[in-house]
């Protein structure tokens, strides 16, 4: 495979970190898979997958914020704890799924 393909497949993982400077981290995986839908199907895919992952948290994100403001912050007790760890948990699942795309192809001959 391409490391043309691996290179962009892993940024569009990475992408989502851009949420870190205000970006929705759907936004970096939508474009990328905008570009290359029907140039790269190993790209698209991991574009596609990006997004979908980036777009449920989104919704969990929302839900629970909702929940919060509807239980007059009781549910604080439990969300703030859940929303640390759900961002590091998305930090550390970007970056596996961005590793994960990186390695692909490199163990099959060229």
């Amino acid at each position: 495979m391409p490391s043309e393909s691996r290179n962009l497949a892993a940024l569009a993982h990475l992408s989502a970190l851009a949420a870190f400077v205000g970006i929705p981290s759907f936004v970096g995986p939508l474009v990328i898979w905008l570009l290359q839908k029907d140039r790269n199907a190993f790209v698209a895919e991991a574009a596609r997958e990006a997004l979908n992952f980036n777009l449920s948290l989104l919704i969990y994100g929302i839900a629970a914020a909702i929940l919060a403001i509807v239980t007059i912050g009781l549910a604080l007790l439990v969300v703030v704890p859940l929303v640390l760890v759900a961002v590091v948990v998305w930090l550390v699942v970007t970056v596996l799924a961005a590793m994960r795309r990186l390695a692909a192809g490199l163990a099959e001959p060229s």
